[in-house]
């Protein structure tokens, strides 16, 4: 199982699925679609701390316990999330959520403002279990946030978004995970984000 396959075990479908008020079928795909992106998101920010989310600070702000025994979205705070979504994509936020309301159906825009700040947590929480030391990403004396340890959980999770094929751009990896043509525009987004360093 792949770290990106891990993280999506720890994501509470059926409590989603149950407070946006939509099928599993529909919160999965959404769900599979909106993570790639917040991770492109975060490795946009992770290279670059000047602009907006202090990544690291975030991935130690989300409670220690929020995975143990999976995952209750009660626990969820959205309120952070949204914050978390804001400093992540800036004034792109709604391009984001408009490229990513096109991989549903219906009224899939709306459904990812909701989803959005729902997974941020969870995903910075995840972050910051493997750089703990729950899947080992700080080696030979590296503390946890340093040394690049989330960039490199970052780059492994995203590979494996794109199904662990080493080499694809952020751009292919979207492509994959939500179609080419919001693939292209998410790439875009994220380009930018990544090119503001």
């Amino acid at each position: 199982m792949t770290s990106f396959d891990d993280l999506l075990s720890n994501v509470p479908v059926a409590q989603i699925a149950d407070k946006l008020g939509v099928d599993e079928a529909t919160a999965t795909t959404a769900i599979n679609a909106a993570i790639p992106v917040l991770l492109g998101g975060f490795q946009a920010q992770a290279g670059n701390p000047d602009v907006g989310l202090n990544l690291e600070g975030e991935v130690a702000n989300q409670p220690l316990g929020l995975l143990d025994g999976g995952v209750d979205i009660t626990q969820v705070d959205t309120e952070n999330g949204n914050q978390i979504v804001d400093q992540t994509f800036g004034t792109e936020k709604n391009t984001v959520i408009s490229a990513l309301g096109n991989v549903g159906g219906g009224n899939a825009q709306d459904l990812m403002a909701k989803l959005l700040p729902m997974l941020a947590p969870i995903v910075l929480a995840y972050l910051g279990k493997k750089a703990m030391g729950g899947g080992g990403a700080a080696t030979g004396g590296e503390t946890a946030a340093g040394g690049g340890g989330i960039g490199d959980i970052l780059g492994s999770l995203l590979g494996g978004a794109a199904g662990g094929k080493g080499g694809g751009g952020l751009g292919d990896i979207l492509g994959k995970a939500v179609g080419q043509n919001a693939g292209n525009v998410l790439g875009n987004v994220l380009g930018g984000l990544l090119g503001k360093k």
